[in-house]
């Protein structure tokens, strides 16, 4: 006579490897379709404080510093850039493909302190964008006990 067996799902979970690497199971899937396609661009940065003032360092490679746009709404800053990306591939005077990606990247986020935006500076240089923010003078916080 045959064994019947109640099938448990969380036995089932138990049994996972929660170490494993969930990108080795994956490995490949996909690929025959991605095999040459470019990732849009996303911009990275890094945010920190020194001196009284803000510093920020956004990467944003292959734009031109006249598609950078930088706003600043008291302690809020928006970094925003028009990327234009061509890439064509010819043989002889065949063309065998071409890609183009036109878009935009922007980043927002708050800062602790309001920034005097009469006294920011922002340079671009190899696809490096560096902003120098002070903070706005006469600006302290007050701690207040409660009696």
């Amino acid at each position: 006579m045959a064994n019947i067996t109640r099938f448990d799902p969380f036995n089932e979970m138990a049994r996972f490897d929660p170490f494993m690497d969930m990108n080795a199971l994956f490995k490949g899937f996909g690929r025959p379709l991605m095999r040459d396609f470019e990732y849009e661009p996303q911009m990275k940065m890094d945010v920190s404080e020194a001196n009284g003032s803000y510093m920020v360092k956004a990467e944003i490679p292959g734009v031109n510093k006249n598609d950078i746009h930088i706003s600043i709404d008291g302690n809020v800053v928006s970094i925003s850039a028009e990327v234009k990306k061509e890439k064509e591939e010819k043989k002889g005077e065949k063309v065998l493909r071409s890609e183009r990606y036109f878009g935009k990247v922007s980043r927002s986020f708050t800062l602790a302190s309001e920034v005097d935006s009469d006294k920011v500076q922002a340079k671009y240089a190899d696809g490096l964008l560096e902003v120098t923010m002070p903070k706005k003078a006469g600006e302290h916080k007050k701690s207040i006990t409660v009696s």
